[in-house]
């Protein structure tokens, strides 16, 4: 049998010890984190939050949890408050890019000595979106970077942080607000962050319409955008299109007339 983790036996035992057949939502707090810790006689972890984080955002669920999700649905781990938390059944927990789906050419205007020192994948998907207005491109309005890497706290959900922020105004002068969530290698676009998000949005700008984006790496420098909405912790398809930056030389006049000729909607 595969040995598993300290941070997955704490899970499994707070689960274990409140989960009853039927229920959608099982909720814990840091707590009882520390409390479960002790008692398996692991050791307590010195960033207790990081059990959690691990769970919502980088692994998959521990089995023995995950078995009781039921056909097409899955259990992800969302904020309540501060040091407050709930296993919650989703319907849809991930967001992935269609393969399917035609590429646009862009010419690439990221500057190159940040290609080059590009710290993580998800700070050079940040600097390709923002230096190729990708999200200006993709939503058809003006928009510009309020704040990257905001961390900050929502009521009733807790800590969070945003990738990025964008505020943005179309030819009408309406206001948008526009949370960018990026993910690169093997990150995966969850519905956890996208609630989070938006919770913080609708909280600290009532007036604007908010507008979550979704940014992922893809092959060949193709980035593939999506305009989500949740509901219950679902994420929702809105709208998704793929972008390949390439050189300008690869963008010919045929590749031009052809796109002319059956544009995209």
């Amino acid at each position: 049998m595969p040995k598993i983790s300290a941070y997955a036996q704490i899970l499994v035992k707070i689960f274990n010890d409140k989960y009853r057949n039927g229920m959608e939502s099982v909720e814990f707090t840091r707590e009882e984190i520390i409390e479960a810790a002790n008692e398996l006689e692991v050791k307590v972890p010195k960033n207790v939050g990081d059990v959690v984080y691990s769970y919502r955002y980088r692994k998959d669920m521990p089995e023995a949890i995950a078995d009781t999700a039921g056909e097409g649905k899955a259990w992800i781990i969302i904020g309540g408050g501060d040091a407050r938390y709930a296993f919650k059944l989703s319907h849809t927990p991930f967001v992935t890019p269609n393969r399917a789906i035609q590429s646009i050419k862009i010419p690439d205007n990221t500057p190159e000595i940040l290609v080059k020192y590009a710290l993580s994948d998800e700070q050079a998907l940040l600097s390709k979106v923002r230096y190729n207005r990708l999200i200006d491109i993709f939503l058809g309005i003006t928009t510009f970077s309020l704040q990257n890497h905001l961390r900050t706290k929502v009521k009733d959900v807790g800590q969070i942080e945003i990738d990025e922020l964008y505020v943005g105004v179309d030819k009408r002068g309406q206001h948008f607000i526009i949370p960018v969530q990026a993910k690169g290698g093997n990150d995966r676009i969850g519905v956890v962050q996208l609630s989070q998000d938006m919770a913080y949005c609708i909280s600290k700008f009532p007036n604007l319409i908010c507008v979550p984006i979704s940014v992922q790496f893809m092959d060949n420098d193709v980035v593939a955008m999506f305009h989500l909405d949740c509901e219950d912790h679902n994420a929702q398809i809105v709208e998704e299109k793929h972008y390949q930056l390439v050189p300008s030389t690869q963008i010919t006049d045929e590749y031009i007339m052809r796109l002319r000729e059956h544009p995209q909607t």
